[in-house]
């Protein structure tokens, strides 16, 4: 029979997100084609400073996912970089040394700290490659990433398993840590009808340099080309090295964001 302990963790789980939003994903197209109506206001957005940014797909994708996103940065004046290792199928033990080498390698090249910029599995990477690289990483921002709470909770979990060979369980102090506070500025950006990550693995721990920002009504395989999403990422970047200040929920696509929400860590 089940200890209570057992019973308590189990009921505490969190649930991947429902059929009927995992079904609503296909918005993500509309929200692409909103992108491209609205690309004049997106282009008011603050200007780049010319710093490099590695932009990393979400499982299940390429470099080709993450056109929009570096082809927006580079128009603001950023060093948009692509993240060059083909469709991303997982699996830290592989990972983490081509990462760092790449992380390494802009770099080198630029002179430059460089800020990560990672979409879903991507953002998970990213955090990752800022505790391993806090000398060289200068802001990661997340979108749409399971690394906080029950990971398990998405509606991908059993197939990451399946193509990574690992389990969602293994490097345990290693996950700990990536959902843990950041030696770098970070900002979360999710969105509570994401149909393939429970939003609440999303939540940053709130800190002096940590915020989470709510997108409404974003879908998970398109909140990396929504508009909304798209005016956070560049605000964000567009901090001074070495600075932060929260975001200023304002500006064109200011409906588009929940307000701050005293429940949930900022």
């Amino acid at each position: 029979m089940p200890s209570d302990s057992h019973e308590a963790r189990a009921s505490s789980r969190l649930r991947p997100p429902s059929l009927g939003l995992m079904l609503a994903e296909a918005r993500g197209l509309f929200e692409l084609n909103a992108s491209l109506v609205l690309s004049p206001l997106l282009m008011r957005a603050p200007r780049g400073d010319g710093h490099p940014v590695l932009a990393l797909p979400g499982f299940l994708a390429s470099d080709l996912s993450m056109v929009p996103m570096r082809r927006y940065l580079r128009e603001l004046g950023y060093d948009a970089q692509a993240w060059r290792m083909g469709r991303n199928l997982g699996g830290f033990a592989r990972m983490r040394d081509a990462l760092r080498a790449r992380l390494a390698e802009i770099h080198r090249e630029t002179g430059r700290k460089v800020s990560l910029v990672g979409w879903s599995l991507g953002g998970v990477y990213a955090r990752d490659l800022a505790l391993q690289a806090p000398d060289i990483v200068r802001y990661v921002v997340t979108l749409g990433s399971p690394f906080a709470n029950d990971v398990r909770a998405t509606n991908a979990t059993r197939l990451y398993e399946m193509l990574s060979g690992e389990r969602v369980e293994d490097y345990a102090e290693l996950r700990e840590a990536i959902g843990g506070e950041l030696p770098v500025p970070s900002s979360s950006i999710y969105s509570r009808a994401d149909g393939i990550v429970n939003w609440r693995t999303c939540l940053l721990h709130p800190s002096e340099q940590a915020e989470n920002i709510e997108v409404l009504f974003a879908s998970h395989i398109g909140l990396g080309v929504n508009p909304a999403a798209l005016w956070a990422v560049a605000d964000r970047l567009a901090q001074p090295e070495g600075e932060f200040w929260p975001f200023d929920r304002a500006g064109p696509f200011a409906i588009a964001y929940a307000p701050p929400d005293p429940k949930v860590p900022t």
